[in-house]
């Protein structure tokens, strides 16, 4: 994790200290094991500073790495889900502004680590790929995750985006809620929007955005068991795996 200062256009006030996190792996930026440890420990580093996610180019991730999951028995899985959850739990509930940059693939676990964020930001005319197919490759969501994406997507777009399991260009992502503005230098414009939510007062910020969250993180016993005993069997089924072997194939 690099600290950064950057002075942009849109306001006149002093430099802003960041931390920019690199989605960085194999498999254009695949989410195993080591990538989202290393991803929820540099989250957790950053404090209160805000956080500037991009991934190594030349996509933002293109979900995770499904060599690693399609190997996982029961108990690895569960341990691996909860990292998962807890990544994209930190980015949520982080109390600064973060800022995605999404440059390229931005699928599955991708998505969903971009869409953590208060603002996402995609490249105009791009021709990565943008989307949430668990549905399509008989996946069910860790309940966290779920109440994240639709506390986050537009309710009209749910059945669209989640049940219909497509992958989008950027100005239809945009359209559905995956993505929140384009802009032909994503880069810059990410930066931009990070360094105009960070002129806001500290304490003002992180305390609207935790009555914005409220209650969306809590997941009460019987969905922890239920999550446990139905959703993390479904991830390992024979019929899943299967589908995995076919993706990788490809």
């Amino acid at each position: 994790m690099d600290r950064h200062q950057w002075e942009g256009p849109v306001s006149t006030a002093s430099s802003v200290d960041f931390a920019n996190i690199v989605i960085q792996g194999k498999g254009l930026n695949a989410l195993g094991t080591e990538l989202l440890a290393g991803l929820r420990d540099q989250i957790a580093a950053a404090g209160d500073r805000p956080i500037l996610l991009t991934g190594a180019a030349p996509a933002f991730s293109a979900g995770l790495n499904l060599k690693e999951v399609v190997a996982m028995d029961e108990p690895q899985m569960h341990a691996f889900l909860e990292l998962l959850d807890a990544v994209v739990t930190g980015l949520y509930v982080h109390p600064a502004p973060t800022v995605a940059v999404v440059d390229g693939h931005a699928i599955a676990g991708g998505a969903v680590l971009a869409r953590a964020c208060d603002v996402v930001v995609g490249r105009e005319g791009g021709r990565g790929r943008v989307g949430l197919n668990e549905v399509a490759i008989g996946l069910r969501f860790p309940p966290r995750v779920l109440r994240m994406l639709t506390s986050k997507l537009p309710r009209r777009h749910h059945t669209e985006v989640i049940l219909g399991a497509g992958l989008h260009l950027p100005e239809s992502a945009c359209r559905l809620g995956l993505v929140d503005t384009l802009a032909a230098d994503p880069l810059a414009e990410g930066m931009a929007r990070l360094h105009a939510l960070a002129a806001h007062p500290r304490e003002a910020y992180a305390a609207a955005k935790h009555a914005l969250q409220e209650g969306v993180t809590d997941v009460s016993t019987e969905e922890q068991a239920s999550f446990a005993e139905e959703v993390v069997p479904v991830w390992t089924s024979d019929a899943v795996k299967a589908k995995i072997r076919a993706i990788l194939q490809k």
